[in-house]
């Protein structure tokens, strides 16, 4: 056997341990898988096929993965010795001299990482086309979007080169590369997976970190074999009852489901997007649970303008910080990054700590608002984005200008951020393809703590559809 694209991780793992193949092997045809595809994707940005030798070598049969190959996303997720560049010019050249604890805790569950992936600069985009890189590009249509920040890790799992590929999400960036690409992708609650010991918060505690997937079990095992805080982290998650894995093995009871399909900010939605909703209350309904039309009340022209304040934070922390690590003003940095970014930091360093802050309690305030509705339900099912994925060049700030790019993106992501901003798992399920065979993404948003409840439905609708069967033009395996 020298092709393991049809077992996931967990799947690859017990062939191992089986004596049915070495980690060794399954490594060499990832490899294989990669060489075949990636020079189309560019999802696959710095190969580390040495390194991942040596972790399949060391792999232990007992150990979780067993040495199964993955890839990380090149932000945050740091390896010792390996550039994490954020996609940018400014930090190309960074090598950090440890692994984060993630990244220890991937090595520690046998995983044997050969790779990094694509990401849009600062991971501040719905998109992967950064000007360090080239552009990722859709396995399902070369001249779309694979979606971002995390669109690299979207269209290697899509294509067949890994079954699951680490990500980040501060505002959508698991849920909208797999909408993209057609995978599974689950945001965490707030605090389930530590950042440190390089980051307890970033802007204002939005940002988690986990996996895209091809199967609901293999995002489980990911998030069983790493969850849980550092000493110090200023948000932790609690402890689930039981592992994920074992969640997963039983149904859900009956679920009580609220579903919309309008924008809460106002902004269009494609008909695509708001059909593939409405199959998936349809389908949630044959499955016994309860689908009610109803959402929580948000004032969504305050969200736009308190959003457009806070998300330019992103790209302004990142270059001050880094400015201040090098003992110059941010201002003679902020040439070398690109369009958008500039316009960000533009937004940003207008706006006083006390601004910010004042901003944030706004947002806090949303997040128990979104907490109390879904105290009257289980989940929230909408869209995961406004639109199917979007052609390559949509959101070029150099082109169409940082401001129109902004609203471009506040319409893209008009379901995403508010898990972000409430700190609330939420997952995108590829349950739709649109006429002209482009995915769609249906997002599901749980209680804080409510992961367990995700898997489940996921599982369930998993069984009732076997999204990972559907394979994309371009695939490792064809």
């Amino acid at each position: 056997m020298d092709d393991f694209s049809g077992f996931d991780l967990v799947g690859q793992a017990g062939l191992v341990r089986a004596g049915k193949a070495s980690a060794e092997e399954l490594l060499q045809a990832a490899i294989a898988r990669a060489e075949k595809v990636n020079p189309r994707l560019n999802a696959i940005i710095r190969p580390l096929h040495d390194e991942a030798r040596t972790e399949a070598r060391a792999a232990t049969k007992d150990s979780t993965f067993a040495g199964a190959p993955f890839l990380v996303k090149d932000l945050y997720c740091h390896m010792a010795g390996v550039p994490t560049t954020g996609a940018s010019a400014l930090t190309k050249d960074f090598v950090p001299d440890h692994d984060s604890e993630l990244m220890k805790r991937y090595r520690r569950a046998g995983l044997s990482t050969f790779g990094k992936t694509n990401l849009c600069e600062f991971g501040t985009l719905g998109t992967t086309e950064p000007k360090l890189f080239g552009a990722t590009r859709n396995p399902w249509d070369e001249s779309r979007s694979s979606g971002g920040s995390s669109g690299g890790a979207g269209a290697a799992v899509a294509a067949g080169i890994v079954p699951a590929a680490h990500g980040g999400d501060g505002a959508g960036s698991i849920r909208i590369p797999a909408s993209c690409c057609g995978v599974f992708g689950l945001k965490p609650s707030r605090g389930r997976i530590t950042m440190g010991p390089d980051l307890g918060d970033s802007t204002g505690g939005i940002v988690n970190e986990h996996v895209l997937s091809l199967t609901v079990r293999d995002s489980a095992a990911l998030l069983d074999a790493t969850r849980g805080p550092m000493p110090g982290d200023p948000y932790t998650a609690p402890a689930p009852e039981q592992s994920y894995l074992s969640v997963l093995k039983a149904k859900p009871r009956k679920l009580r489901i609220a579903y919309s399909t309008g924008s809460l900010l106002g902004t269009f939605v494609d008909p695509e997007c708001v059909q593939a909703t409405l199959e998936a209350a349809k389908l949630c309904e044959s499955l016994g649970h309860q689908v009610i039309l109803a959402a929580p009340q948000i004032d969504g022209e305050t969200y736009r303008t308190y959003y457009k304040r806070f998300w330019a934070m992103t790209a302004t922390r990142a270059i001050t910080a880094l400015a201040r690590g090098r003992g110059v003003k941010p201002d003679s940095l902020v040439s070398d990054v690109e369009p958008f970014n500039q316009y960000l930091f533009g937004v940003g360093a207008k706006i006083t700590a006390a601004d910010y802050l004042i901003d944030l309690n706004w947002f806090h305030g949303i997040g128990r608002d979104i907490a109390n509705f879904l105290g009257g339900f289980d989940l929230w099912l909408t869209p995961t984005l406004g639109s199917p994925p979007p052609a390559l060049g949509h959101f070029d700030a150099g082109t169409h200008g940082g401001e129109d790019v902004m609203e471009r993106f506040l319409q893209f992501l008009s379901f995403t951020t508010f898990a972000n901003m409430a700190g609330l798992p939420s997952m995108s399920v590829p349950l739709y393809w649109t006429p002209g065979g482009l995915p769609v993404g249906t997002q599901f948003t749980g209680r804080f703590n409510g992961e367990g409840t995700l898997f489940q439905l996921a599982g369930q609708l998993e069984e009732a559809l076997l999204w990972s069967r559907r394979r994309p033009p371009i695939h490792a395996a064809a």
